[in-house]
């Protein structure tokens, strides 16, 4: 069985490098991890994003069905999308790694997969960059690792901006070296594209201006039925690449964007409830509760300590 990692720090573990600064996020030079990092590391998944910068290095990582290239290369981790490489201990660059959470706490980065494509599974395509195209981005990277060695209070708005940024580069060259016809053909198979169009259909039809019967957007079989598929279809899809139900990718996002709601708006508990299609307040606070083995108002008044 292939090996999954929920936390940064059983990643850094495993691949034996020391442990994350933080919980939710994380940036390495590739020349720092050199001396440690297992340079032959079999099959795996995470449950994280990651960009990375490869300036030099032999060897190949793959992620997906996608190799890096052999010059100066911008390439991608997806949650649950299967790893491995086998380098040379000479590789140069950065890379970034951060955590669904780290999205939840932000507000900016709230629609990740819509703006910034490249990250779903299917879409992760590597791309070569020239020196003009990688100065920019490498910038980016040094000012993030920098805040990180050295953080403060308000590092989280520093790092989400920086993050921001880093992301809008990638965009702009992703866009010039991969064109459509390469993106399209790079789709795996079915089951891949069916999760991805899953997983969109969960963060559009959660919105708060969706109008649907109150808990019918928390139930696989509405998504099924969106998708024109047989609910045990769609759950055996995703969990034969996941590793987690469908119904547990559904709760998942609700327990990010309750969180988010909670730690970035004055919205009351009731008025959460509401705009995530709970049948009421005390649904919600169960669900939230079985999920945190937190109240909604205590988790709120534990951020703000």
């Amino acid at each position: 069985m292939i090996p999954k990692y929920t936390t940064l720090q059983d990643y850094c573990k495993a691949i034996k490098i020391p442990p994350p600064k933080r919980n939710d996020f994380d940036i390495r030079s590739f020349q720092e991890n050199m001396p440690t990092v297992v340079h032959n590391m079999p099959a795996f998944k995470h449950e994280f994003y990651a960009i990375a910068l490869k300036l030099e290095g032999g060897g190949k990582a793959m992620s997906g069905h996608h190799g890096s290239l052999e010059g100066s290369t911008v390439f991608f981790n997806s949650p649950f999308q299967i790893i491995s490489w086998d380098i040379a201990p000479n590789w140069e660059g950065f890379y970034i790694i951060f955590t669904k959470e780290f999205i939840a706490k932000s507000k900016h980065l709230q629609q990740l997969l819509d703006e910034f494509p490249f990250l779903k599974i299917d879409k992760a395509i590597p791309f070569e960059v020239d020196v003009e195209e990688a100065i920019p981005m490498l910038a980016v990277f040094q000012n993030i690792y920098n805040e990180l060695q050295n953080e403060q209070k308000d590092s989280f708005l520093v790092l989400e901006a920086q993050v921001l940024l880093l992301l809008n580069y990638v965009k702009r060259y992703f866009k010039i070296q991969v064109d459509s016809d390469e993106a399209s053909k790079a789709i795996r198979k079915t089951d891949i594209a069916l999760l991805s169009r899953f997983q969109a259909l969960v963060e559009t039809q959660l919105r708060e201006d969706i109008i649907a019967k109150k808990g019918k957007t928390h139930s696989p079989s509405y998504y099924a039925d969106q998708l024109g598929i047989h609910p045990n279809h769609l759950n055996t899809i995703v969990k034969s690449i996941t590793q987690h139900t469908a119904k547990q990718h559904i709760h998942e996002h609700l327990l990010r964007l309750a969180k988010s709601r909670l730690l970035q708006t004055n919205m009351s508990v009731k008025e959460i409830a509401y705009s995530l299609h709970f049948d009421s307040p005390n649904n919600f606070s169960s669900f939230f509760k079985k999920q945190t083995s937190q109240s909604p108002n205590s988790f709120r008044k534990e951020a703000i300590l």
